[in-house]
């Protein structure tokens, strides 16, 4: 992938956390009964999956900009301890 590929989706995913950054403090606040991205409406009762989706965007942010700045994506490995 290119920088300027990457670049892109970091735009795009902070735009998204932004939003839903946006719609939780809404609803958090009390201000309104539901709010609205895009075609989506959301309720107070969305907040716990508003806040997932919110975590998923902020580790998305997180490992494109790592990326942008030249460290490579972490790597997921397991470990099988055996008993002889």
């Amino acid at each position: 992938m290119d920088k300027v590929e990457l670049r892109a989706r970091l735009d795009f995913w902070q735009s998204a956390l932004a939003k839903l950054r946006a719609a939780y403090l809404a609803l958090v606040d009390g201000g309104v009964k539901s709010y609205v991205i895009d075609d989506r409406e959301l309720t107070r009762f969305d907040l716990p999956d508003l806040k997932d989706e919110i975590e998923d965007a902020e580790k998305k942010v997180d490992e494109l900009t790592a990326e942008l700045n030249g460290r490579k994506p972490r790597k997921a490995f397991g470990i099988v301890p055996r008993d002889w």
